[in-house]
């Protein structure tokens, strides 16, 4: 079990900058990926970024470049530094925990999610 909290988000003109937290339960080195996802009315959930435990990143297309995950381990805490900001961007943002459970399956836990939104 792995509880994630949230923090940050909000409004903010199209190139600007904003940073999410995300802050773990548990020590995050024993979570075996760490990432982000957003959400817009009528659509999936979709990949921002992953971090997984030995410290290796996957961006979406969207995002590369633009986006960084990085952590802090001593407080247990993933962020996500968003910068250039456009539009479409626009999103609940969620924190994933991804675990392995040793029995072929991952358990998923997700954070509350938080609102970002981009004015042009």
């Amino acid at each position: 079990q792995v509880q994630l909290v949230e923090s940050g988000g909000g409004l903010v003109q199209a190139g600007g900058s904003l940073s999410l937290s995300c802050a773990a339960s548990r020590d995050i080195f024993r979570i075996n990926t760490m990432g982000w996802f957003r959400q817009t009315p009528g659509k999936m959930r979709e990949l921002v970024a992953t971090i997984i435990s030995a410290g290796r990143i996957n961006y979406a297309d969207s995002t590369s470049g633009r986006f960084t995950i990085p952590r802090d381990t001593a407080k247990n805490t993933v962020y996500l530094r968003m910068s250039s900001l456009k539009p479409e961007d626009t999103a609940v943002y969620y924190c994933n925990a991804k675990i392995w459970t040793g029995r072929g399956t991952w358990n998923d836990y997700w954070g509350q999610g938080t609102q970002v939104t981009v004015s042009s």
